[in-house]
């Protein structure tokens, strides 16, 4: 592909945020999202010298990647469990997730509450705490409601039900409501921060000693279902994919977890939902359908997968890739106008 990349996406773009703005807003983000400073899977052998499998190696990896984000701002950085270049790149990853929910937020914020509610689910595979060290980073300079499924103060405990809220304001003199927006986190494969106790799952501040994750064996499909805590978040996931006048923005994941798979492909029967996948290149396309056990010649009308080659190089990082930040900056770009954008066109 030549460096010189000229297409023009401008149709592209003013659809993908009139479906922001106006649709039921899922977000689901995978490994890739994460892979600046993390690395990916296939990535990872096993090292015999060690004798540390792969598994082990990329949760030692998230482990002190998710230690070192909680240090950030810190008097202890220095204390970070890694090298100052990997520390770096950890900032560096984290200012990617923080502006990407900063341009939620704005997002949310155009939508008509009357039509589409002020929120926006986000479905993470991963189970390092960017996200949440994200949601830190904006807490206080944005006006948004944040929301992990835990309920309680010193003892937060998770629960399938906390979800789904709406939170609004309501005028000192009783004479206005307004909706807050409100962002969900909904983690299929747990977190380096849930810990079990006693049958429940507590959402702890830091990271804890045995995290209660579903690690990448092959086995997951199988760990999740017979897991109450896990089911739990995949029925939430499903059931927001059934919902109608709903979107489904995947970035960073190309389905090789296949239960994911399973339940995008069944989503893809409810006709109202729109589901659009950003490929990180452009062979991800035949990739995700593969892996979603899809021919390329009986793609759902619902479905839409993007890859560089649909975009102008102003919306690629270096090297013609889509990633994290060009999906904000298209983001970052949407308006009241877009909700007149006319998709007939």
């Amino acid at each position: 592909m030549s460096n010189l990349q000229e297409v023009d996406d401008e149709l592209l773009v003013k659809k993908l945020r009139k479906l922001m703005i106006t649709k039921q807003l899922n977000f689901l983000i995978g490994s890739g999202a994460s892979a600046k400073s993390i690395g990916l899977m296939g990535k990872v052998n096993d090292d015999y010298k060690t004798r540390k499998i792969r598994n082990d190696q990329l949760e030692e990896k998230i482990r002190d990647t998710s230690k070192s984000l909680l240090l950030i701002g810190s008097s202890k950085e220095n204390d970070a469990p890694c090298t100052k270049e990997e520390f770096e790149k950890i900032k560096k990853n984290l200012d990617d997730y923080t502006n990407f929910l900063k341009s939620v937020i704005d997002v949310i914020n155009l939508s008509n509450s009357r039509q589409t509610p002020k929120s926006v689910n986000l479905f993470t595979t991963n189970y390092d705490l960017y996200i949440e060290k994200a949601v830190d980073e904006l807490t206080g300079t944005n006006r948004f409601v944040f929301n992990d499924g835990a309920n309680g103060y010193f003892k937060r405990v998770l629960e399938s039900s906390n979800y789904n809220r709406v939170v609004s304001y309501k005028g000192l003199n009783d004479n206005y409501i307004s909706e807050i927006p409100s962002i969900s986190l909904i983690k299929p494969h747990g977190s380096m921060n849930w810990a079990e106790e006693n049958g429940a799952i507590v959402i702890k501040n830091e990271v804890v000693e045995n995290p209660k994750i579903v690690k990448p064996t092959g086995l997951e499909e199988k760990d999740t279902y017979l897991d109450n805590h896990y089911y739990e978040m995949l029925r939430v996931f499903q059931l927001e994919l059934d919902k109608p006048q709903s979107v489904l923005f995947i970035i960073g994941f190309s389905f090789q977890d296949k239960h994911i798979g399973k339940m995008v492909k069944r989503a893809l029967q409810n006709p109202e939902i729109l589901i659009v996948n950003f490929g990180h290149k452009n062979s991800d396309k035949n990739t995700c359908l593969r892996n979603l056990g899809i021919d390329i010649n009986k793609v759902p009308k619902n479905l839409r997968i993007y890859t560089p080659k649909d975009f102008n190089k102003e919306h690629l990082s270096d090297g013609l890739k889509f990633e994290l930040p060009n999906l904000t900056d298209i983001i970052n770009g949407a308006s009241k106008e877009d909700m007149e954008y006319d998709q007939s066109n």
